[in-house]
């Protein structure tokens, strides 16, 4: 029976692995730019010696001198990635929002840890008038931080991210794309690093209109709250299924001891 305890636990582990991923993304349901974090699975299978050998057999009626094969599967998690597709988009008519239309392309932004990647574009002013993020990472333009005259009363974003001050180029967005978006890892505050030897395209995501900013717009999350309260129910009623087997599995081990002991005593 404790082939099947193991299996009970192992279950639950990952149930509620999977239940703490899909919390995260409907507690971020309403944080701009969030991607949602997905899980797969796989079967792991468990051998045993006599499951690799294949005895000859001096004729059809022989019996077999070992057991037949029997691999046992025990469901693992196999890897969580990121889910790039694009999210809605949602006007707010404020200059400082900036969604981004195409799922291969970022902002910059400046951290005390380096520059990472961002999809979430709601920037404010500094007193200096630095365009940065909510918490105070500047944004990256093509000549480095984009900082806005002061007195500025109309600030006018293209498509291509030409930043004007009424009606005066001050930047250019920094727009950036990577070789392969499973290679970016999550730092917190919607922002992304890329692993080691992952190819950063600066000034890339413009090209053939692969990507364009739309300004007074900011794209929600990609999380579709319907499907995530269906996930976690069917995730908790895997759980308490996984209960249920070692529940199961610790009384009739507990049965099964008592009755050897009563025959030995």
């Amino acid at each position: 029976m404790q082939d099947a305890l193991f299996s009970g636990l192992f279950g639950a582990l990952t149930t509620e692995h999977r239940m703490n991923f899909i919390a995260n993304n409907l507690a971020n349901v309403n944080t701009h730019g969030y991607k949602r974090d997905t899980l797969a699975f796989s079967d792991t299978m468990a051998y045993y010696a006599h499951d690799e050998i294949r005895e000859p057999l001096m004729k059809l009626r022989s019996k077999s001198l070992f057991p037949e094969p029997k691999n046992m599967a025990r469901s693992r998690v196999a890897v969580s990635q990121v889910d790039f597709s694009q999210g809605s988009m949602k006007y707010t008519g404020d200059p400082l929002d900036i969604a981004i239309a195409g799922e291969n392309a970022f902002f910059r932004v400046q951290t005390p840890n380096g520059t990472y990647l961002s999809r979430n574009g709601h920037f404010v002013l500094s007193n200096d008038g630095t365009i940065m993020t909510p918490q105070g990472y500047p944004l990256q333009g093509e000549g480095g931080t984009i900082t806005i005259p002061q007195g500025t009363r109309t600030i006018t974003i293209s498509g291509d991210g030409q930043v004007q001050a009424d009606g005066v180029p001050v930047s250019r967005i920094d727009l950036v794309s990577v070789d392969n978006l499973k290679n970016l890892e999550k730092m917190g505050h919607n922002l992304f690093k890329p692993r080691t030897n992952v190819q950063v395209n600066e000034g890339d995501a413009y090209a053939n209109n692969r990507a364009r900013l739309e300004q007074g717009f900011m794209e929600a999350a990609n999380v579709e709250v319907v499907s995530e309260m269906v996930n976690m129910i069917e995730t908790n009623r895997q759980f308490e299924m996984y209960q249920k087997v070692m529940q199961t599995s610790d009384t009739l081990d507990r049965a099964a001891n008592e009755k050897i002991g009563r025959r030995v005593g």
